[in-house]
């Protein structure tokens, strides 16, 4: 309520209306203008980290947001399912039904909304007053704008962009989290259950020569001796036939929980019967550690953080001697003297803190990061130097047996074979034969298993670290001869 209908009788006379029409749509174009550049899109955000998961892992990471969109990854589940699942769609079908995932892509929408905010011009504040002093009546408007969050705009908004950077990378390791967890649970279920057929068949052989022995020895052929140690190997065989059993099921579990699945999919999961065959050639060497100190997402997520901090670093300089900059515009009108205008500007007088401590703790916290980026730097390198040497080693295993003992166990069944036909050997040198070939199998189907998880750290140690750590000890040359060695007892 004005002055002027307060009291009517020493009113002044009704100025002539203004027009202000122009004024509005001129401040209407200006918001349209000033506000034209904060969008908010939160598929944006997440399209830099989709991108990364295509060019990588070669698989899709679908943004999950409407029923539409969930019905999409229903039918790319189903249909991946419907078929023995390979190392390359385990990896495709985590990144549809892992639920942290979708939460990290969700993360990224809230960090855009951080960086919009950003962007918009701060809030004028307006002030309206109305002051009774007897027959007077004042009424008092103003309108008044921060100008140190104008001056320091573009810092915030450097500091928002980098922050979403920030985040896109930590999202972005999450994904190759879930595709190498996914992978390597994959490897670790098919080696399992390949295991598991090859216990089989060691026990079937044990059940065999445990029933001729006991033939033998009711027909006086052979000692007790001889019957007890074959019955001992038939038990060894049983419990080894357990424990495989036990380890594919272990397996087949923990690779469920990596792909995210329940309920009916769990039954519709099948695996192929063996893994790929060890490559004839480790790859390239080139040069792996200037490619991951170039891709490495910690080494990126670190500078991006360096980044932000730099543009902190401008912010508080700008703005480390002044904490209050107001500007206002004063409008005020009275029954009894002439309407009052004028500008206002507020300024804290730095009188005692000169904003000295605030630039100095913004540059220590730079100067921190960039030594904290540096020595993630090193260690990055040090980490795909162990993955590569781990991987070469283990391809040099997997090869020797597949090269040299598998052949020579075989060779040698063979020349057996021959001299018991030849009645040059019995039949228990025969079994006893069997057995070693049997051991060299397991021994070599434990060091493919090894040759494809240390490939496996290797390559995700090339765009981030290996977070898993049950991959670095199993990729480690001396797992692969311990398995061996338990095989062969």
């Amino acid at each position: 309520m004005s002055s002027q209908t307060i009291f009517p009788a020493t009113r002044p006379p009704a100025p002539t209306p203004r027009r202000r029409g122009p004024a509005l749509a001129a401040l209407a174009i200006a918001a349209v203008v000033l506000t034209g550049c904060a969008n908010l899109s939160p598929e944006h955000a997440a399209t830099p980290v989709q991108q990364k998961s295509r060019d990588w892992l070669g698989a899709d990471l679908p943004l999950q947001q409407t029923d539409a969109q969930r019905a999409a990854a229903r039918e790319r589940t189903d249909a991946l399912l419907a078929r023995p699942l390979d190392a390359q769609a385990a990896v495709q079908l985590a990144l549809l039904n892992h639920r942290g995932l979708q939460a990290s892509l969700h993360g990224l929408g809230m960090a855009e909304a951080e960086r919009v905010q950003t962007l918009l011009w701060p809030n004028p504040v307006l002030n309206i007053g109305r002051f009774v002093r007897g027959d007077e009546r004042e009424i008092e408007r103003g309108l008044e704008i921060n100008l140190i969050r104008l001056l320091g705009r573009g810092a915030r908004q450097e500091a928002g962009a980098r922050a979403l950077e920030s985040e896109q990378a930590r999202a972005a390791q999450q994904l190759l989290d879930v595709a190498g967890q996914a992978r390597r649970r994959w490897i670790e279920a098919v080696a399992s259950q390949e295991q598991l057929v090859h216990a089989r068949t060691v026990l079937d052989s044990a059940s065999a020569g445990a029933e001729l022995a006991l033939r033998m020895r009711q027909a006086g052929n052979v000692s007790a001796l001889r019957l007890a140690r074959e019955r001992a190997m038939l038990g060894e065989a049983q419990l080894a036939m357990e424990q495989a059993r036990l380890q594919a099921s272990r397996d087949r579990e923990a690779l469920i929980r990596a792909l995210g699945l329940w309920g009916d999919d769990v039954a519709a999961l099948t695996l192929p019967e063996r893994l790929p065959d060890v490559p004839a050639d480790f790859r390239a060497a080139g040069d792996l550690e200037r490619q991951a100190v170039a891709q490495r997402l910690d080494i990126v997520a670190a500078k991006r953080q360096s980044e932000a901090l730099a543009a902190r670093l401008g912010l508080t300089r700008e703005t480390g001697r002044i904490n209050a900059l107001e500007l206002g515009i004063q409008r005020n009108s009275s029954n009894e003297a002439p309407t009052q205008r004028g500008v206002e500007l507020t300024l804290e007088v730095p009188l005692f803190d000169w904003g000295q401590a605030r630039v100095a703790g913004a540059r220590q916290a730079y100067l921190q990061s960039v030594e904290q980026t540096a020595q993630v730097a090193i260690e990055a390198r040090s980490e795909v130097r162990v993955a590569r040497a781990q991987a070469e080693t283990a391809w040099r295993i997997a090869r020797r047996h597949q090269d040299e003992m598998l052949p020579l166990a075989r060779q040698i069944s063979d020349e057996t074979l021959l001299r018991y036909n030849g009645m040059l050997v019995g039949v228990m040198e025969l079994l006893a034969d069997a057995r070693a070939q049997a051991r060299a199998v397991s021994a070599g189907l434990a060091a493919q298993r090894e040759y494809w998880l240390a490939e496996a750290t290797l390559s995700q140690a090339l765009l981030g670290p290996v977070r898993d750590a049950a991959a670095a000890s199993s990729s480690s040359p001396s797992a692969a001869s311990n398995e061996a060695a338990g095989g062969a007892h």
